[in-house]
């Protein structure tokens, strides 16, 4: 079970996601500017439990080809440069709804684009081979805004292509329920790392066609 101050974290987003979703998302600007006032405040670059589930979500990857490359809440890029290196023939993208964390993940990177977005109302084109979504869902609230950011990351995919969501054990289960049950999308697998301080699960999801979905 998640510690209290993961508890109350969660409440005051599900609280937050009352506002209108324009409201929602300069609230959400607003916060992750704050706290990208110093580099890398979550350490996503030099922590090791960090290293160990950038590793273990690509283990669970399909050795699949991939032509375009999407991060979701990229922050300052750290995964980003990972899966640069990793694939070094895709076009890589990384959006996140930070202005001042995209400023340092240009620097860290120049071999990727940088898009200032948010998962509810980007603008995007369909189409990526492979998505990934890790430790930002739970940013999204409410039940059916956390449907509509479900239905975004499947709507982004290409026929055949690739979602990976990566979030805590066993909040994963609520926050990956809509994927799970999406028409559009299957699983192929699923990962529960419970050997680590915070226990993660990645689940990775195909799309099998536009049809069917609600």
């Amino acid at each position: 079970m998640a510690e209290l101050p993961e508890h109350l974290h969660r409440a005051f987003f599900r609280m937050m996601s009352l506002l209108s979703p324009r409201g929602q998302g300069l609230f959400l600007r607003r916060y992750f500017d704050w706290w990208h006032r110093t580099p890398d405040p979550w350490r996503l670059g030099t922590d090791a439990y960090e290293r160990r589930k950038y590793e273990t979500t690509l283990g669970e990857v399909p050795g699949l080809p991939y032509r375009r490359i999407l991060e979701v809440g990229c922050a300052e890029g750290v995964f980003t440069d990972v899966l640069v290196a990793r694939f070094p023939s895709a076009e890589v993208t990384g959006i996140d709804i930070s202005a001042r964390a995209l400023e340092r993940a240009r620097a860290r990177t120049g071999r990727a684009r940088f898009v200032h977005a948010d998962l509810l109302s980007h603008g995007l084109e369909e189409g990526f081979d492979l998505v990934f979504c890790a430790e930002t869902l739970y940013y999204v609230g409410r039940a059916d805004r956390l449907r509509r950011a479900s239905e975004r990351l499947t709507g982004l995919l290409a026929d055949g292509g690739v979602l990976v969501l990566v979030h805590p054990w066993p909040e994963a289960v609520s926050l990956h329920r809509f994927a799970d049950s999406d028409p559009a999308v299957s699983l192929v697998a699923r990962r529960v790392d419970t050997e680590t301080r915070r226990p993660f699960a990645v689940a990775v999801y195909r799309r099998t066609g536009l049809n069917g979905r609600r």
